[in-house]
This record gives structure tokens, sequence and C-alpha cells, in this order.
């Protein structure tokens, strides 16, 4: 069965969740643009954890768990100085991590 060429997709076509935006750019504000590129990052940071938490409970070696489990931890380092510039520049953000974080008791 002879295979259909195709296009590649243009670059309108071609998105990133990093540059995927729901409004148009020109239309934001360079503070939205700025924590939107926080916010996912601070995603990909936490997807990150989440991959190497899994690697290292699934692995035998010991060596390479304690690699694993190292860079798991730099990511949450990175995803911590993501929280902190978010709450450093967005001030609903900072009311909330203030009403939660720290505390004692029932968090909802």
């Amino acid at each position: 069965m002879p295979t259909k060429a195709v296009s590649p997709p243009s670059q309108k076509q071609v998105t990133m969740s990093s540059e995927y935006l729901h409004a148009p750019r020109e239309r934001l504000s360079d503070q939205t643009i700025a924590a939107h590129q926080a916010i996912v990052s601070l995603m990909e940071e936490l997807q990150a954890i989440d991959w190497y938490r899994q690697r290292a409970d699934d692995c035998d070696d010991a060596q390479l768990k304690e690699v694993l489990v190292h860079n798991m931890n730099d990511e949450m380092e990175h995803a911590a100085m993501l929280v902190e510039w978010l709450r450093r520049n967005i001030a609903e953000f900072a009311t909330q991590l203030d009403k939660f974080l720290g505390g004692e008791g029932p968090i909802a």
C-alpha cells in the first residue's frame, strides 16, 4: 500500500506546552506571560520529581537509585524556587501560601 506524503506542520500548528497560551500572546501582559512560564516550568519540575521517584523505586541497582534520588531532590529544589518566584510576583498566590503552608491541623 503506498504511503501518503505528509507535509510538516506549519509553524502555527506546532506548539509546545511552554508556548501554549489560551489567548493571543499580543493581548497578554508581560506579567501574565512570565507567570505562565513559571507555572509551566513548575508543572514540568513536578512531573520530573514523579518520574525520578518512580524510577528510583523500580531500580535494583543501589548506585543508580542513589543518583535518581539525588536528581529527584534537585527537581524539588527547582520546584521550590519557582513557587517562591510565584509567591513574590503574584499577590494572591502569596496570600494562599501564607494561609496554607507551615500550619498545623486540617488542610481543607
